[in-house]
């Protein structure tokens, strides 16, 4: 068999596309193959499929293919021009990539399918020899193509959440499916109107769908969710408020353990990752300590103790008896001492109904933290983004589970 014949079965190309010319760099193991349309003077017209006269060829293009073992395989072609009656000249339509791709489409599923295996941008690069902008390239292509398919579909939980993207309190706002958790879209600023923006891109049969958004108490998300799904439940769940309680007490914790460290006293030593564990996974030792702190009195005892009281508060079905607990809590909170645990309580008190919310709903924005640590592993593997357009792709590439493979294949 021809080198030319091996290529055109080995390539999937269809007669009377044919391999003209084969060659072979060994010392920079690469493969060049030559493509031609050797019908003389007829071609097909891509829109209405007639055999229509070929007009010219356009200027010799080249595609990066599926290697050759070791060796890069790269296309070259002059993609004839036909000329139809009804509909003018047009380029004809290539089966091996889509239009004014660099990559034929089965080096583009190939990618695909490495990126999201291997879920780090740096090893794909340097496995696949490719650079930044190819790869980025790949990932806008991948995802322009996924947001082209995702037509509709039933909504009924969204979840709202910021992440960090640059130094300086630079933030994106990021739009999520709680039910089929995925990332929706990603805005470049935390800002009302750019939330705003996200849910208006929602398909209106959609929005009609949703019966609740899970958020922070983030004045600007609050307003906006009001302003563009006036009919919708604003839920602040269980892990939003576990994070400020604990956020509270460590503020206790360090204002007294600075107290001790003067007077060299180590008690408070190595309680900081209590709050950070959950308590049903302590430690026999982590519960000593724990016990030992509510024991000797200490303010931090007493806050954690505060928290955890806090959890009473979901288990509650009916608004009312939940009211009440959160009543008597509110006073102890309110009580005890402890400015910062005060601060949280009041806070809470401000936005009780939308607490109160939790408990029709029963959601959290656990799987949007789910995907916030697997953005930040994406992050972290790409050694951070330059520019938000880059860092919108990559999330919406790895979390959003997009149909992104190109349908032409050979």
């Amino acid at each position: 068999m021809q080198d030319g014949e091996l290529y055109r079965r080995l390539m999937g190309l269809r007669e009377p596309w044919k391999v003209v010319e084969v060659r072979v760099d060994f010392a920079g193991l690469k493969v060049d193959v030559w493509v031609e349309w050797v019908v003389e003077q007829q071609g097909v017209y891509p829109e209405c499929g007639k055999t229509c006269r070929i007009y010219d060829h356009r200027k010799e293009r080249q595609w990066r293919h599926l290697d050759t073992m070791q060796f890069q395989t790269i296309m070259h072609c002059r993609i004839p021009r036909v000329n139809c009656a009804e509909h003018g000249t047009k380029s004809m339509e290539m089966g091996w990539a889509e239009k004014n791709s660099r990559f034929t489409a089965l080096f583009e599923r190939l990618s695909i399918d490495v990126l999201l295996g291997c879920q780090n941008q740096t090893k794909v690069k340097e496995l696949l020899k490719l650079s930044w902008d190819e790869v980025h390239l790949i990932q806008e292509k991948a995802v322009q193509r996924g947001f082209g398919r995702r037509v509709g579909g039933e909504l009924r939980h969204l979840g709202v959440d910021e992440k960090s993207f640059l130094r300086g309190h630079r933030y994106v706002t990021v739009l999520s499916d709680l039910d089929n958790p995925r990332v929706l879209d990603v805005a470049c600023d935390r800002r009302e109107e750019f939330l705003e923006e996200l849910v208006n891109k929602l398909w209106q049969q959609q929005r009609d769908q949703i019966t609740a958004v899970v958020l922070d108490m983030w004045g600007p998300f609050i307003h906006a969710v009001e302003q563009r799904l006036p009919r919708v439940d604003i839920v602040h769940d269980t892990f939003h408020i576990a994070k400020y309680l604990g956020e509270a007490v460590d503020k206790v914790r360090k204002k007294e353990n600075r107290k001790f460290v003067k007077q060299d006293d180590d008690t408070l030593k190595g309680t900081k990752y209590l709050r950070l564990t959950n308590p049903n996974r302590w430690t026999e030792l982590q519960e000593a300590l724990f016990e030992e702190l509510k024991d000797k009195g200490l303010k931090v005892g007493r806050a954690w103790s505060i928290k955890e009281m806090f959890s009473e508060f979901w288990e509650y079905r009916y608004e009312k008896a939940a009211r009440n607990c959160f009543k008597k809590w509110y006073w102890w909170a309110t009580h005890a001492r402890l400015k910062p645990m005060a601060e949280v309580a009041k806070k809470l008190k401000r936005h009780l109904d939308n607490g109160l919310t939790y408990l029709n709903h029963r959601i959290t924005n656990a799987a949007v933290e789910g995907l916030n640590s697997k953005i930040q592993q994406v992050k972290s593997a790409a050694r951070g983004f330059r520019n938000f357009k880059n860092f919108r792709i990559a999330i919406l590439f790895f979390c959003g589970k997009l149909d992104m493979h190109p349908q032409k294949s050979q």
